[in-house]
């Protein structure tokens, strides 16, 4: 049938460990890494022993000639004619036991697969102390198959240590080599695989992973890119796993780290930085097909282009896992006023920040100072405008498709400003955003964005003298919040009023950062009884200036509830707006 995308292939367990050994097959993490609990692994094991099939392995030719890379051991040979796109876990089970090799858990921490047979039983089990001590099993079957092993005198020593602990009869002397061969024999065990033409896209293959699979788990992009980083630089893909975990711990030896409060990139994440930075392009897709060394007009794959294309993304990779790098831009977002994780409300708005921010020092050669000023101005209008929610690769492409042409610091500038204010006109500060404001989201960009510009301004929390940048800090890890949202008009009192719809009460307008201690007095009393209390507290001079960051009207407890709504939003647009404008003049 000349329409097949793949041809269906018959392998022994023995046989496809052999390829994975001598790099015919690569074993790349692309569902990474193993994630399997022990138990499945035994449970694997029980399946092929009671002659269970165990379903079929999707390969995906590499389609690029074989040079030096060893799959499977810590040598290189060669690089694998065919890629794992589903039965890494069961593979990697199974290679791990028969070979006796350590694996990575899901916690980077390499250890050993250690499953236990009870011939009397024909029982798998996950070895555990007391199995080792007891001589009814065979504590580690790796010992079945390790190189060396003489099955003979492997099977007689265990029946000699058996019977001085154990009776055995007649009939039990005769089972049990039989069942010891049994489980010996599993290398034999037969196995299917659908191996994919190179020639079908990676949209394909990811299609028909999603048919067959019965879970349902879809591949994107990022994870194919990975899979090639996997085969042909596994040192970047281990940088960015590596870098991605310890982002989110914090160092015990005070050695420099990524660890920060504020932001933790996953490994994708950072390959999208990556990317944009070393091919000026977001789609990843395309970016894929470069990676793999493929002509986009022949079509045909090429060594040298791969490795050309592989020399660009370890260039931009060295600038992209810099630690002075990241933490001169993770500054950015505090100076932007986004000084807690909660108030960034797109991930994708950092990373594609950060790809620019990179790209303007890197590429541009932009003044810092003016660099992180233009950069904060960015980040702040992606994140209020929801600028990266919505197709974001499609996005990206357009920004970076804006910076053509240009190779002068003051083009990159010039740009970027241009951009920002042909998204932030006047109509968007005085129409849109008080519209965007009118949600009961708790996620709602705007509102993040308004509380960004109370830091930004470094405005005092509602009736405190503490600023709401400080009681803002990510790092506190009181019982409490040190800043809580507070309704205005509480949820309590609204309801006896006969508000009752959610939306209606939990409108962003209605909501505001009073320091936890307040926040519990005030409970749900009426604003007209609270606020007095709290103003006796402050000057004239001190409430004006507070309402005004807070974007309050004077006496604003006596106003009608959807009246307060509506100037509260136009008057929080307006905060937000010189909040931003603040960040223009450095």
């Amino acid at each position: 049938m000349d329409h097949l995308l793949f041809k269906k292939v018959d392998y022994t367990i023995g046989k496809l460990l052999e390829d994975i050994a001598f790099g015919e097959i690569g074993l790349p993490d692309l569902q990474r890494p193993f994630v399997w609990n022990t138990p499945r692994v035994r449970d694997l094991f029980d399946s092929m022993y009671r002659g269970f099939p165990i379903g079929f392995l999707l390969f995906w030719e590499s389609g690029v000639n074989r040079s030096s890379r060893f799959i499977g051991t810590d040598q290189k040979q060669k690089t694998p004619r065919l890629l794992v796109v589903d039965g890494q876990q069961r593979l990697t089970a199974l290679y791990a036991v028969m070979r006796g090799v350590p694996i990575m858990d899901k916690y980077f921490r390499k250890r050993r697969l250690r499953i236990a047979f009870h011939p009397l039983t024909e029982r798998f089990e996950v070895t555990n102390t007391a199995i080792e001590r007891d001589v009814l099993w065979i504590s580690d079957i790796s010992e079945l198959w390790a190189p060396g092993t003489d099955l003979f005198q492997y099977i007689t020593r265990f029946l000699q240590q058996l019977r001085e602990r154990h009776p055995l009869s007649d009939e039990e002397l005769r089972i049990l080599p039989q069942r010891i061969q049994r489980v010996v024999n599993l290398i034999n065990y037969p196995v299917s695989a659908l191996e994919i033409s190179s020639q079908v896209s990676e949209e394909q293959v990811a299609e028909i992973f999603v048919r067959i699979n019965s879970k349902g788990r879809t591949l994107n992009q990022s994870d194919f890119i990975l899979t090639l980083m996997s085969v042909f630089w596994e040192e970047g893909r281990k940088e960015l796993e590596a870098f991605s975990r310890t982002a989110k711990e914090p160092p015990v030896d005070r050695r420099p780290s990524p660890y920060n409060p504020y932001f933790h990139p996953a490994p994708d994440q950072l390959l999208r930085v990556d990317v944009a930075l070393a091919f000026r392009r977001a789609r990843l897709e395309d970016v894929y097909s470069v990676l793999r060394g493929k002509d986009l007009k022949t079509r045909m794959f090429s060594e040298e282009r791969r490795e050309q294309q592989f020399a660009l993304l370890r260039a931009a990779q060295s600038q992209v896992l810099n630690l002075q790098n990241w933490h001169d831009f993770l500054k950015i977002l505090r100076y932007a006023g986004y000084v807690h994780p909660r108030l960034l409300t797109s991930q994708n708005a950092v990373i594609y920040t950060y790809a620019l921010w990179l790209i303007g020092k890197r590429d541009f050669g932009v003044d810092p100072f003016l660099l992180r000023n233009l950069m904060a101005r960015w980040l702040f209008m992606s994140l209020l405008t929801g600028r990266y929610s919505s197709s974001p690769e499609s996005r990206m492409d357009q920004d970076l498709a804006l910076l053509r042409g240009t190779n002068r610091a003051e083009d990159f500038v010039q740009v970027l400003e241009q951009e920002i204010q042909t998204v932030l006109t006047p109509d968007y500060w005085s129409v849109t955003l008080p519209n965007q404001l009118a949600t009961g989201s708790a996620r709602n960009p705007a509102q993040a964005a308004y509380f960004a510009a109370l830091c930004i301004l470094d405005a005092p929390v509602l009736y405190s003298r503490m600023r709401v940048r400080d009681l803002l800090d990510p790092t506190s890890r009181a019982q409490r919040a040190a800043l809580e949202r507070h309704h205005l008009f509480p949820r309590k009192y609204l309801q006896r009023l006969g508000i009752t719809e959610p939306r209606e009460i939990h409108q962003v307008a209605n909501f505001t950062l009073v320091e936890w201690q307040d926040n519990a007095a005030i409970s749900d009393r009426a604003p007209a009884e609270y606020v007095p209390e709290m103003e006796r507290r402050f000057s004239p001079e001190e409430l004006r200036a507070m309402y005004r960051y807070h974007a309050l009207p004077e006496r604003w407890y006596e106003m009608e509830y959807f009246d307060f709504l509506e100037e509260r939003r136009r008057r929080m647009a307006a905060i937000i707006r010189e909040g931003f404008q603040r960040l223009g003049r450095g």
